[in-house]
């Protein structure tokens, strides 16, 4: 399906998400979900108590570690 960016009066066949869309979390910080969903683990309460200790220890750099 083509996209339809917002400054393009016509559709495009280029299947990118476009920039708009993106999102890198910064601007209100990764979640121990995110986290959890970062390792590749399932969301438990087990895997979500282990990302609220270590984003409570290392804050944001806990999930810079993790992605490149």
């Amino acid at each position: 399906m083509p996209i339809q960016h917002s400054d393009s009066p016509s559709p495009s066949d280029d299947t990118t998400t476009p920039d708009v869309l993106l999102h890198t979390g910064a601007e209100h910080g990764a979640s121990a979900e995110d986290l959890v969903l970062a390792t590749g683990r399932d969301l438990t309460p087990r895997s979500l108590a282990w990302a609220e200790r270590k984003l409570a220890e290392e804050g944001t750099a806990a999930m810079d570690k993790l992605l490149p």
